[in-house]
């Protein structure tokens, strides 16, 4: 974001800095955790990790989220759902793959009814590793996030639909 100030009474900006300011310091997530990386994620949202000094608020909508969290395993089954969910949400959405599972299928991956990770169906802005990630790796991921959202350019953002992911 850059400023100019002339004589303390004017102040310039791009219309995409002004924008994208109060959409990285409000980000609405809608969860979808399974397993021990579920566990986490409440941790995280604890008041030693306190998600709020991000802005960082639970939507049970995907109509009101901007930040899909999927944290933990995704069996084919589930795979429909999560992209059903995905498609929902409004422009500008991004996606945040939390542990193991969710990134490449973790310790299930040799299970026939697991996914290889949730980017098959989906299109993931950030990884968080780990088996579980520590709540401190998943702030560090929402920082990422919020350093893409202030980053974004919205005339230049091209969004690939789901139906191009699913295999």
């Amino acid at each position: 974001m850059e400023h100019r100030w002339n004589d303390g009474a004017v102040m310039t900006t791009r219309v995409d800095a002004l924008a994208n300011w109060p959409r990285k310091n409000s980000i609405w997530y809608l969860l979808f955790a399974t397993a021990c990386c579920g566990i986490e994620l409440m941790q995280t949202g604890g008041p030693r990790t306190d998600l709020d000094r991000f802005g960082a608020v639970f939507r049970a909508s995907p109509r009101q989220s901007d930040l899909l969290l999927v944290a933990g395993t995704i069996t084919y089954k589930m795979a429909e759902r999560v992209r059903r969910l995905y498609e929902q949400m409004p422009e500008p959405k991004y996606v945040l793959a939390m542990g193991s599972c969710a990134n490449c299928g973790g310790l299930f991956q040799r299970s026939y009814s697991v996914l290889k990770g949730v980017d098959k169906i989906v299109p993931v802005d950030v990884y968080v590793p780990g088996c579980p990630p520590r709540p401190e790796a998943l702030n560090e991921g929402l920082l990422v996030i919020q350093k893409r959202m202030e980053m974004d350019r919205w005339s230049e953002r091209r969004v690939k639909p789901a139906d191009e992911l699913m295999p």
